[in-house]
């Protein structure tokens, strides 16, 4: 059963991404390093002890501050009764994830049950909806509504993803569990149309820090742009407000869309753009990313990703 949550966990690894779908937005894992299971690693401000093996156990991840949310659900913490990749190893116990991942932290109970069924059946796809797709067919409907409960409870930490704009980044490579690092002494790069997203601190982000963030990097501009075509962009789009709420924190069942991470945003749209994602809500979008262009949709990620959660 472990194999299989690793085979799971790295599904896409070594595939081959569609030009549709621009490789700073669906980083493909590299092949899984040997781990240390010796030397234990802690965390400020905590008691806990794990060494990286254990922090990157699929079934077991770690939970380093559990008096900073409440109890969690077996499929959270563990996977549930049968061994599964745990949400709490990509989305963290915090609920705010990690780049490769969604933030799930405050999103509406109903609307991440509905996104679980749309993976279960196969409506959404691609290269970054792989691991879901298979992890989903392994969880109960008791389960799923469990996680959804737990994950719409929190909040979302405000400041975890920070939108920086920037003409240069610094060279970065992919690494494990999807997050890119910088080069050390690699220097920098030009952005181009790119959003390059780094952890604020590596070792912690290694150690899934639940407290210790991303930078996003965006484009020079990028925030004033995407402001514009938030608000309809003079008839280029639909103004989110619509379906979205006019704080853009969510309407209903339609989730929130500001202070997720700026990657997640792009990735929304480019998927709904391409038809990885389908289904009935998923229509009501496609009038809103008709007409955007790649650098369209790193603006409204940009300026969506830079506003309080």
């Amino acid at each position: 059963m472990k194999n299989l949550i690793l085979a799971l966990m790295f599904v896409y690894s070594g595939a081959v991404l569609a030009a549709d779908n621009p490789d700073w937005a669906y980083p493909v894992n590299p092949p899984p390093p040997q781990l240390d299971n010796v030397t234990p690693k802690s965390l400020p401000g905590g008691t806990k002890q794990y060494t990286q093996a254990q922090i990157d156990d699929p079934i077991n991840p770690p939970d380093w501050y559990p008096d900073q949310h409440p109890p969690l659900p077996p499929v959270v913490a563990s996977g549930g009764a049968r061994p599964r990749v745990a949400c709490g190893l990509c989305h963290l116990p915090s609920g705010n994830g990690h780049p490769e991942s969604a933030s799930l932290a405050g999103l509406n109970e109903k609307y991440m049950i509905r996104q679980m069924q749309a993976f279960r059946d196969g409506e959404r796809s691609g290269i970054r909806a792989a691991t879901m797709n298979a992890n989903s067919k392994l969880l109960t409907d008791d389960e799923i509504k469990a996680a959804a409960n737990y994950f719409a409870a929190l909040k979302p930490a405000a400041g975890y993803n920070k939108v920086v704009e920037t003409e240069t980044v610094p060279k970065s490579y992919v690494g494990a569990g999807g997050m890119r690092f910088v080069v050390k002494g690699g220097g920098s790069e030009p952005i181009g149309q790119r959003i390059i997203v780094l952890p604020q601190d590596e070792a912690r982000a290694e150690a899934r820090d639940p407290n210790s963030g991303f930078i996003d990097y965006v484009p020079v501009g990028s925030k004033v742009k995407g402001a514009m075509l938030m608000a309809g962009g003079d008839g280029k789009t639909v103004p989110c407000t619509i379906c979205h709420g006019p704080t853009l924190r969510g309407l209903g069942e339609v989730p929130g869309i500001v202070g997720r991470p700026a990657t997640y945003i792009f990735r929304q749209l480019n998927d709904v753009k391409t038809g990885n994602r389908k289904g009935p809500w998923v229509e009501l979008m496609k009038q809103v990313v008709e007409k955007l262009d790649d650098n369209d949709m790193i603006a409204l990620a940009a300026y969506l990703g830079s506003q309080d959660p």
